[in-house]
């Protein structure tokens, strides 16, 4: 079986996302964006009052980024292969693998247990902060195991198994490739991170990323569902309890990704929050048969790594029975 360069820059740019993630030293495609998208709705929230074109602006800042940030994602590797073609590969793979966030999420859970896990609950509300919006001053420990787990099982689709979907959708087409479609998700999740949200001042500016991102997710937030049951070895019974619980989520896709996951494991995910000394009650998910632990955030993680090596092998041999 001799692979073709789609399927390299997949297996490398994933490996290297295994192996190493995202160094912090590293300036990533993400913080670029985040500047760019901070900078245009500042500029438009200052000089804008009405809410109609400020829902227009929020249009069409979410259609430069995510146009551009594709178009850059095609046009760097193809410049850098008319200098020299290891160039164009090396920049291909660098740029897939910083749109996956598997090892970064995996960091992030570390970060938080391992001063939770030494005794240090100051430290580790300290650390959950830089990872979560809600309140973290007054949480118990099992408060932060559910925040770790919550944080690792929403973001498991959006930052893990979604870019994938679109890379291995994108090396199916000609004259794409993996990354500008993987960049471009990219690009549309930052903006759902960003100014997604129902509160001021991103009520008019963020709708349309918030819903875009939603319609995006959707199928790819399923196919993980449904790959993640069947790797559960109970489908029927673990389905079972997302189609009774995930609904009830406001959101259309996190609730079925923290729910599959609640429901594998046996815990129960959701409750009350804090947001700036607001309480938001979240609905439950999954049955409470055992409580959160550390393994239980660890297997997981192990979870969301078997899933993105079922698709990244399903993926590839498609790829490479098409060539």
């Amino acid at each position: 079986m001799i692979l073709d360069q789609a399927e390299m820059i997949l297996l490398l740019a994933s490996l290297l996302d295994y192996l190493i993630g995202d160094p912090r030293e590293w300036l990533h495609p993400v913080q670029v964006m985040g500047w760019v998208i901070s900078r245009l709705t500042k500029r438009v929230i200052k000089t804008t009052q009405n809410k109609h074109l400020t829902s227009l602006a929020g249009v069409a800042i979410a259609l430069i980024i995510i146009i551009s940030s594709g178009l850059l994602g095609w046009l760097i590797p193809w410049v850098l292969i008319k200098v020299h073609p290891n160039f164009g590969m090396t920049s291909q793979i660098l740029l897939l693998a910083s749109c996956f966030a598997a090892r970064s999420l995996k960091n992030a859970a570390v970060d938080v247990l391992t001063p939770l896990n030494n005794g240090n609950i100051e430290l580790a509300r300290e650390k959950l902060s830089q990872y979560v919006g809600r309140d973290t001053e007054e949480l118990s420990e099992p408060e932060i195991l559910r925040a770790i787990l919550e944080t690792v099982t929403e973001n498991a689709v959006d930052g893990v198994m979604a870019p994938l979907f679109y890379a291995i959708v994108g090396a199916f087409i000609p004259f794409c490739g993996s990354i500008p479609l993987a960049l471009a998700y990219k690009a549309l999740s930052t903006l759902d991170s960003m100014i997604g949200y129902k509160k001021e001042p991103f009520t008019d500016i963020g709708w349309f990323s918030a819903k875009f991102e939603d319609y995006v997710t959707w199928l790819p937030c399923r196919l993980t569902v449904l790959t993640l049951a069947l790797i559960s070895g109970r489908p029927k019974q673990v389905l079972g309890i997302c189609w009774r619980d995930a609904p009830q989520d406001p959101s259309p896709n996190s609730g079925w990704s923290e729910c599959i996951y609640a429901a594998i494991l046996g815990v129960q995910v959701g409750g009350i929050n804090r947001y700036k000394g607001t309480i938001i009650e979240k609905p439950l998910l999954g049955d409470a048969v055992t409580p959160i632990t550390s393994e239980i955030i660890e297997q997981a993680l192990r979870l969301t790594r078997i899933c993105f090596l079922v698709w990244l092998g399903l993926g590839v041999m498609l790829l490479w029975l098409v060539s």
